[in-house]
């Protein structure tokens, strides 16, 4: 049975459609390309039923709206049908249906490979995100996503990290400043590319300033700087840095950060910690599409010497 989001746990909202619409159309036409060859070969263009989606392993379900639309830019003559207990951020098992479609059988089949490459790598993202955030549970700390994301899949990849449990760090270069070693190199030095990036910043933008050392995160805040990135730093470094900031600053840990060690870094009361695991190295969920109206005895061969095409 789905273990449904609990009330603190609200449903998310997609992203709009017209920031992932092009990745559909783009991934159909690389799959489609001049038409579907099996299944207009195989399957009477007026004939008509009906599949499900289904899991086939535990997963946080995520994705739903774009395999909606993936069948309904294939045609839009197909229903799609959502489970009552079934929406994106819901925890299900083996064998659970996540949605049914009804109309063409060769319109289905043609858009079933796309819907379920969808499907399969949010729901991946957001059951890897949802595990690693039931570690740490009990304790006051943020898990973060990066930039190190799927070209062209960032939004929605982003959104399965938000189904799954995790916060979203800046969408690209845009919407934050993020100083690092090498914006450090290429200005000058710390304390150059720091000011700069305070004094320049427009208003309301978060400026974030990684550090390697104790030493690093105190000029940062001399220089006033309150969103700090610890990187590559062990837990014990991270927690002097803690004791001696936050709450204060903002503290972010990154940087070599898996299911081995997160709790350890957890644990030194780091506010955020942001992991690129969460998107780039994530195994797609088990998802399938069956299709429900063939019986068995339309299901088999026709026996040596029948004639007949079947239905």
């Amino acid at each position: 049975m789905p273990v449904p989001l609990s009330p603190s746990e609200p449903a998310l909202a997609p992203p709009a459609t017209d920031r992932w619409r092009p990745l559909v159309e783009l991934a159909l036409a690389e799959d489609i390309g001049t038409g579907d060859l099996t299944s207009l070969l195989t399957i009477e263009a007026a004939r008509t039923g009906r599949a499900r989606v289904e899991a086939r392993a535990p997963m946080t379900v995520c994705g739903l709206p774009i395999v909606r639309e993936v069948f309904e830019r294939v045609d839009e003559g197909l229903s799609v049908r959502d489970q009552e207990t079934v929406w994106d951020g819901v925890r299900v098992e083996p064998g659970q249906v996540l949605l049914r479609v009804a109309g063409s059988y060769a319109s289905i089949l043609t858009a079933e490979r796309t819907a379920l490459n969808f499907l399969g790598r949010l729901c991946g993202i957001a059951t890897q995100t949802r595990r690693l955030v039931d570690l740490v549970a009990d304790l006051p700390v943020d898990l973060v996503d990066t930039r190190k994301t799927t070209p062209g899949w960032r939004i929605l990849e982003k959104y399965a990290v938000a189904v799954g449990g995790g916060m979203n760090h800046r969408i690209g270069l845009y919407d934050a400043v993020l100083v690092k070693d090498n914006h450090i190199a290429a200005a000058g030095g710390f304390d150059t590319a720091v000011q700069r990036a305070l004094r320049k910043a427009p208003p309301g933008v978060p400026v974030q300033v990684e550090v390697e050392s104790l030493a690093m995160a105190d000029r940062a805040v001399e220089l006033g700087c309150r969103f700090l990135l610890l990187d590559n730093l062990e837990p014990a470094a991270v927690r002097q840095i803690v004791d001696r900031h936050a709450p204060d600053v903002v503290l972010e840990a990154s940087g070599g950060i898996g299911p081995g060690n997160l709790r350890a870094y957890a644990e030194t009361g780091i506010a955020r910690i942001s992991m690129g695991a969460l998107t780039h190295s994530v195994i797609s969920a088990d998802v399938a599409l069956e299709v429900d109206l063939l019986d068995a005895a339309s299901a088999e061969p026709d026996a040596p010497g029948d004639g007949s095409a079947g239905a």
